[in-house]
C-alpha cells in the first residue's frame, strides 16, 4: 500500500500537478501599478471581449458602461465605468483591475491577477489568476477608452 501510494504521488509531482505555481507580485507604488505586467501593449477590443465575457471579467455583472448599452444585464453593485478614465490613470486602472483591495480595502470585486491567499478555490484553479497578465492590459486598455 505505501509503494502505491509512492507511486501515485510520485506521479503527481512529475505531472506537475502538485507543483506550487509561482505566487504573483505586483509592483505597487503610490496606490498604482506603473509598469505593464507584460512586454506589450494592452488591445482595447481584446479587453472589450474579455471585459464582457461572463466567464472571464463579467465587469457588467456589477458594472454600468452607457457606451455598452446594447448589452444586457449591466450590474449596480460597482460604480458606472463611464468616465472611469478621467478618474483614475493608467496605472491606478491596472492595480484596480489586478488587485482592487490594495486600493480600496472594503471592496467586493474580486482581484482578477492574483493566485494566492484567495477562500473557497475550486481544485483546478489553484494557483492561478482569473485572467492572464495579458488580459488584465488589455481590460485595462479598453477602460482607458471610457474617458
Amino acid at each position: 500500500m505505501r509503494r502505491l501510494l509512492a507511486a501515485v504521488l510520485g506521479c503527481l509531482l512529475l505531472s506537475g500537478f502538485a507543483r506550487a505555481a509561482e505566487t504573483i507580485k505586483l509592483d505597487v507604488i503610490d496606490g498604482a501599478l506603473p509598469k505593464s505586467l507584460t512586454s506589450a501593449p494592452g488591445n482595447a477590443d481584446a479587453g472589450q471581449k474579455v471585459f464582457l465575457n461572463r466567464t472571464l471579467g463579467n465587469c457588467l455583472a456589477c458594472h454600468q458602461v452607457s457606451s455598452l448599452k446594447s448589452e444586457e444585464f449591466h450590474g449596480q453593485v460597482g460604480p458606472s465605468l463611464d468616465g472611469v478614465a478621467s478618474r483614475y490613470s493608467e496605472a491606478q486602472l491596472r492595480l484596480i483591475v489586478a488587485n482592487p483591495k490594495l486600493i480600496f480595502a472594503d471592496t467586493v470585486m474580486p482581484a482578477f491577477y492574483r493566485n494566492e491567499g484567495l477562500n473557497r478555490v475550486r481544485p483546478e484553479f489553484v494557483g492561478k489568476s482569473i485572467l492572464t497578465a495579458a488580459q488584465v492590459e488589455d481590460v485595462v486598455a479598453f477602460l482607458e477608452t471610457l474617458k
